[in-house]
């Protein structure tokens, strides 16, 4: 079982929001933030840039657009301001916990799964708890590769010891993480929070929130069976009859 990390487990858009109110004074700066986020991590998983150039140019770039002209150290200043309060400020979806604790109950082996630097994601995960349940973690940015590239996910499977179609990803953007994961040959699940209500694609399923995957799991993917016991030298989930 694969996660997504950002808008999937941490509420990362209201930690950001939060931050760029309290550093501009203004509250209505995140959609500009997430375009101009998304344009410099495609640079990145082109290959163009590297996770301190582009953290460095998309704030650079976002200060222009609201009519700051800063110079290299007041871009720094602010990406440091940033990043210290954010790192005071993230939290778990309320439904975080128990979710995970049904996988891990279910005996799935979980994997981590982000386009994220390495060192402050893996400092999230620690802080919030998240570290004892997951048996690997994939970082683009530590791996040098990112969703929705196939490599990525073919990468987590390696890890997990496990051929894709016997693994599952969720996650929170449909192209990076479910169509993605699909096309990768993973079972490709869309968690909607926003309940943005765009019809996803063939072989796509969609949640509105992680208290739904349990119930879509059971029903939805029986051909990764049913629970044995974690650590047995068996896999997690075998298949007995074609049901759960």
């Amino acid at each position: 079982m694969c996660l997504d990390i950002d808008d999937t487990l941490i509420d990362c858009t209201a930690a950001i929001r939060r931050s760029l109110h309290i550093l501009t004074g203004r509250g209505d700066l995140w959609p500009l933030w997430d375009l101009i986020t998304e344009e410099h991590v495609a640079l990145v998983v082109a290959g163009e840039l590297d996770y301190p150039t582009m953290h460095q140019r998309r704030t650079d770039c976002f200060l222009a657009e609201i009519g700051i002209l800063a110079d290299a150290e007041q871009v720094n200043s602010f990406e440091r301001r940033r990043r210290e309060l954010l790192d005071h400020s993230w939290q778990l979806f309320d439904d975080v916990v128990p979710c995970l604790e049904w996988l891990r109950a279910a005996g799935l082996v979980l994997a981590a799964v982000t386009n994220a630097s390495g060192a402050h994601q893996r400092r999230k995960i620690a802080d919030l708890g998240l570290a004892p349940f997951f048996d690997h973690v994939a970082i683009a940015g530590e791996l040098g590769v990112a969703k929705p590239d196939p490599v990525m996910f073919h990468t987590v499977c390696l890890g997990l010891d496990c051929a894709p179609a016997q693994a599952v990803h969720v996650g929170d953007k449909l192209d990076t993480d479910a169509i993605g994961a699909r096309d990768a040959g993973l079972g490709a699940v869309w968690l909607d929070r926003d309940g943005i209500g765009e019809r996803a694609p063939e072989g796509v399923h969609t949640v509105a929130g992680l208290a739904e995957l349990p119930e879509l799991l059971v029903s939805e993917y029986a051909t990764i069976g049913v629970p044995a016991q974690r650590g047995s030298g068996t896999p997690a989930f075998t298949v007995r009859n074609g049901v759960l």
